[in-house]
């Protein structure tokens, strides 16, 4: 069964990020995907902690360049997540099989990766006194909204 969502991180660097994401994955059924080189090791204490124990129950693939990746999700539609980008993360419409995609936690998304699909770049607004948001958080406000379109069980109104 292909998963509703698939998150990409692409050289993600902080290994509690990645850990605390992948608890978001579980909790929502979606695909994780690290894209290296990575800042941590797999084997990573910090990485583990951070996903309890949900790692048991995570669906998710290492991959080497970006090109195995868009080789590895059928129908590859992906949204990526940029502070620079000019239209706004809730603007857009997710299908069921998107990949929301961030980039590392210092550098973001690379440029040549945005400038080759500019009509899929998206952003979460955020005050003029914030860089940008936490990785983790980032990932589970597009998660939700992306659910929160679908009526995603759980997500809509009582």
């Amino acid at each position: 069964m292909s998963p509703t969502l698939h998150i990409v991180l692409h050289q993600p660097e902080i290994p509690q990020n990645t850990g605390n994401i992948s608890r978001t994955c579980v909790a929502i059924s979606a695909k994780l995907w690290l894209v290296r080189p990575l800042g941590f090791e797999l084997t990573d204490k910090r990485l583990r902690r951070a996903g309890l124990d949900y790692w048991k129950h995570l669906d998710w693939e290492v991959v080497d360049q970006w090109e195995t990746l868009q080789a590895r999700i059928p129908e590859f539609r992906p949204w990526l997540f940029s502070k620079s980008a000019p239209q706004l993360f809730t603007s857009v419409c997710y299908e069921p099989g998107d990949a929301l995609v961030f980039g590392s936690e210092t550098t973001g998304l690379p440029r040549s990766l945005l400038a080759a699909a500019p009509a899929r770049t998206v952003r979460i607004p955020a005050g003029p006194h914030v860089r940008s948001l936490n990785l983790s958080n980032a990932v589970a406000v597009a998660a939700y909204e992306a659910l929160r379109q679908w009526n995603y069980p759980g997500t809509s109104e009582r």
